[in-house]
């Protein structure tokens, strides 16, 4: 794990949203198409904006979710719907999406066809996390928070998830940390004294299933800043 250090929370989303649209510039140029999977959530957000403008071939990039809550893309909780509206517009509207929601069915049903139709597109060439506080990413959270042990499912690309006492914002479906660790580049972001304290209690712990976030750092950037 590397980790880089930023004055502030927007000098640190502008180069990290350079030195992303370099990384997708190099995989399309070396393989002809690029997968990159990024967080919903408020952190990413200025970097969505940053990275719409860059003048990459778009057309190539196929963009998805690191995880999603099984709700429609126009529900207000969908990370689909953020990542529509701040990352795939102006150049960036050329992009593929690939979306995890199907009407009608459920996470443990839908896992399969997901990952059929993910499967060429592996290893992911670019990947953005987020981390909370409890040390989770994606939704990839400490067992405790879960209904069930999602960790030990058949399948290695996407997992269910089920977090009690949320409703329908507790049912999801997440890339596993398989899937997630496997990512050709991988950023972290973080900012705040809370989550950098959160990652040095992580790297101390170092087992996924009490600190996910343990479980994708090898090989990693952390971006972090104090605000």
């Amino acid at each position: 794990m590397k980790l880089v250090e930023y004055p502030d929370a927007d000098m640190m989303m502008i180069d990290v949203a350079n030195h992303i649209a370099g990384e997708l510039n190099e995989h399309l140029m070396v393989n002809g198409k690029a997968s990159f999977a990024v967080p919903g959530g408020s952190t990413p957000g200025p970097v969505f904006d940053v990275l719409s403008a860059a003048d990459l071939d778009w057309s190539q990039v196929l963009v998805l979710p690191t995880d999603e809550r099984w709700v429609p893309e126009d529900d207000a909780g969908s990370n689909a719907r953020l990542i529509r509206e701040r990352l795939l517009v102006g150049r960036a509207s050329a992009a593929q999406f690939f979306s995890f929601y199907q009407d009608g069915t459920t996470p443990e049903a839908h896992c399969d066809a997901l990952a059929a139709r993910l499967q060429d597109q592996l290893p992911l060439s670019v990947l953005v996390l987020g981390m909370g506080a409890d040390m989770h990413t994606a939704s990839l959270f400490p067992i405790k928070a879960v209904d069930a042990d999602y960790r030990h499912g058949t399948n290695p690309i996407f997992a269910p998830v089920k977090m009690p006492g949320l409703g329908k914002l507790g049912t999801r479906v997440t890339l596993t940390e398989e899937a997630l660790n496997g990512a050709m580049s991988k950023h972290v972001l973080i900012t705040g004294a809370e989550k950098r304290d959160a990652l040095q209690r992580a790297i101390k712990i170092g087992d996924p299933a009490i600190a996910p976030i343990a479980g994708v750092l090898s090989g990693a950037t952390v971006h972090w800043s104090e605000s």
